[in-house]
């Protein structure tokens, strides 16, 4: 139905938007105070950028994302994660030969097929940052504590640091033998994707949602356990720095991110309340993404939180910004001669740096009152046959319940100082 949006999208309508602006603005502001540039990158991209960099055996990959042909017969994909698309663009713009690190940060949509449910959706709003170009571990920390920095900014509480290392080239293939040996004998118990996943990732077994599933891999070995040297120095390195920064967490050894590119450091946020999908954000590092998308060797570790979440976890701690009201000025007018003036007035306190608004359904005084009520203006200025003959307006202080008759000329003036000063 040309009434209804597709399924698994949703309207952010009016007197929700400003939620949405005061996270933005707190985003924002949170970027500017680490250090952190921001980009646009495309909602779409050529499909090969996700196979390569998001990793085949993923269920981004193998069940989520939206792909189409365009007119001239090339494969592309609405993206369903940002780090990709930022690589591409450092790579294709050369931004990786300058200073590094480089450190950067995206608000966008992004869209995977998935059964909706609350905090899931098929479009859905997502904030990420990245650092490229550092394996210093405390650069590790301070993603994860810039994360932990947002929440507590927005006022929420009781949430749930998960981290662990998911190692790296030199020690995943000692993992794999041990946790190939572990499932052989239930592999036939799989479910057909884990099954396609044993020969290819069994490490990307530990993250599938399927109850058998979870079961068969609840006493499987862990990659901590085979960690190498350098891998479980760095480990040890990004929990020693969220000490020092007096972030509380817990070492969860069976955490494994969704996308293939991680490496090393891994780290889930979770918040109660908020329904099956409880986790509000997480990321990690990826090594290797940057040459698995045609770059050098450049090391990269970054977040990806959900705005769509985050938000439904600060509804469910009941915490939030105020509606912020439409206008600050609402010029009512008494008759068709005092339209006239009321047009000229608005635009004169709109390029005053005001906002204003008036009628334009020829309502009644009382009808424009309650109109100004709905827009939350805090002055309403009245102009009637009387007042265009003395050449004043009437200007109510709806907050403080008073009233005052201003020269109109003064007018434009005298409601922008007491909204300065307000």
């Amino acid at each position: 139905m040309l009434t209804t949006r597709p399924r698994g999208t949703n309207d952010i309508l009016p007197d929700e938007v400003h939620r949405w602006q005061y996270l933005e603005r707190t985003i924002a502001e949170l970027c500017r105070h680490y250090g952190y540039q921001e980009i646009r990158t495309p909602v779409f991209e050529h499909t090969e950028l996700f196979y390569r960099g998001v990793g085949e055996t993923t269920d981004i990959v193998e069940k989520e994302m939206y792909t189409f042909l365009d007119r001239g017969g090339r494969s592309l994909t609405l993206r369903p994660e940002g780090t990709a698309p930022v690589v591409r663009a450092l790579l294709e713009h050369g931004l990786h030969s300058g200073m590094l690190p480089l450190k950067l940060y995206y608000v966008g949509p992004m869209f995977r097929f998935s059964r909706p449910q609350a905090g899931r959706f098929r479009q859905f709003h997502q904030f990420g940052v990245e650092v490229i170009g550092s394996k210093d571990p405390a650069v590790d920390a301070e993603v994860i504590a810039m994360a932990m920095d947002l929440y507590h900014r927005l006022g929420l509480m009781d949430l749930d640091l998960m981290v662990n290392s998911v190692g790296c080239p030199a020690c995943r293939p000692v993992h794999r033998e041990v946790l190939q040996a572990h499932l052989g004998p239930v592999v036939a118990e799989l479910c057909p994707t884990c099954q396609g996943r044993y020969g290819k990732n069994p490490l990307r077994i530990m993250d599938c949602k399927g109850t058998r599933c979870q079961e068969l891999v609840r006493h499987a070995p862990t990659i901590t356990h085979s960690l190498c040297p350098d891998c479980r120095q760095h480990f040890q390195g990004v929990l020693r720095y969220l000490e020092i920064a007096g972030i509380k967490y817990r070492v969860e050894e069976r955490l494994v991110r969704g996308l293939d590119y991680y490496t090393n450091t891994a780290f889930e946020i979770m918040a109660g309340g908020i329904g099956a999908q409880s986790a509000i954000g997480g990321g990690g590092r990826y090594d290797g993404l940057v040459e698995a998308c045609g770059g050098p060797s450049l090391p990269g570790v970054g977040f990806g939180l959900g705005l769509e979440r985050i938000l439904l976890a600060m509804a469910e701690q009941g915490i939030g910004p105020s509606p912020t009201p439409v206008v600050e000025v609402y010029v009512a007018a008494a008759g068709s001669e005092a339209r006239q003036h009321v047009f000229g007035l608005l635009q004169h306190l709109r390029l005053a740096g005001l906002s204003a608004a008036s009628d334009n359904m020829e309502r009644s005084l009382k009808a424009q009152f309650k109109q100004a009520d709905r827009y939350g203006a805090r002055f309403n200025v009245i102009i009637g046959e009387e007042e265009l003959e003395s050449g004043t307006v009437i200007i109510r202080d709806m907050r403080e319940g008073n009233q005052e008759q201003v020269s109109l000329r003064d007018a434009v003036g005298y409601l922008t100082d007491r909204v300065a000063r307000r």
